[in-house]
């Protein structure tokens, strides 16, 4: 699974995470990001354009995978702000407490293994008056297309590097200790509804 994970899972992720209806959602939350940053997640960044770099002080962009970290050197050669770089888990965030301005997740809390374990980590190193910002995909409010993402979730877990069709984002982020003040949920278009039902806004300490 070594050369998987390394070599091919990183081409797949980082194209159906940059399909165009999941870019126009990257693009709604992304730009609201500033100050000091904390990207869980970076991936391959996909997100480093969106960035508006005259509100950013810079990025910390945690990523974990090698083979992402190397996936995302072209993106981040003509990244409009910088980055530094934190090759550890999400649930093991190397910052001071209330240090960072701006938490932001897209497409990452499927695929972190401990994810309340993570977003406590988030809270944490969160400022008081800071923000976390999240686009991600996740349980269906439909009980029959969440019946297809129970069934699947197992194999696909498998295959997709962790990813869980069926977490149930805002309740999650809420468990944790923070007030979502902003919530949208839609299906992307061109996406399998077990795959494709997005949360996306804003949260704050609670």
């Amino acid at each position: 699974m070594g050369f998987y994970n390394n070599k091919i899972l990183p081409i797949i992720i980082d194209k159906a995470c940059s399909m165009s209806s999941i870019m126009g959602l990257r693009e709604k939350i992304v730009p609201q990001a500033k100050g000091i940053v904390l990207e869980v997640g970076m991936g391959s960044g996909i997100n480093l354009a969106l960035y508006n770099p005259d509100i950013i002080d810079f990025v910390w962009g945690l990523e974990p995978s090698h083979g992402m970290r190397k996936k995302a050197q072209s993106n981040l050669d003509k990244s409009p702000v910088t980055v530094k770089w934190l090759d550890l888990p999400g649930e093991e965030i190397p910052l001071d407490d209330n240090s960072v301005d701006t938490v932001l997740l897209t497409y990452t809390l499927c695929t972190i293994p401990d994810w309340q374990r993570a977003l406590e980590q988030m809270h944490r190193v969160l400022k008081p008056d800071g923000k976390l910002l999240f686009c991600e995909h996740g349980l269906a409010e439909s009980s029959a297309v969440q019946n297809w993402q129970n069934r699947v979730t197992p194999v696909w877990k498998k295959i997709a590097g962790g990813c869980h069709l069926n977490r149930p984002i805002a309740e999650s982020i809420t468990n944790c200790g923070f007030t979502i003040n902003k919530l949208e949920t839609c299906y992307a278009v061109g996406v399998p509804k077990i795959a494709g039902y997005m949360y996306y806004g804003e949260a704050v300490k609670s």
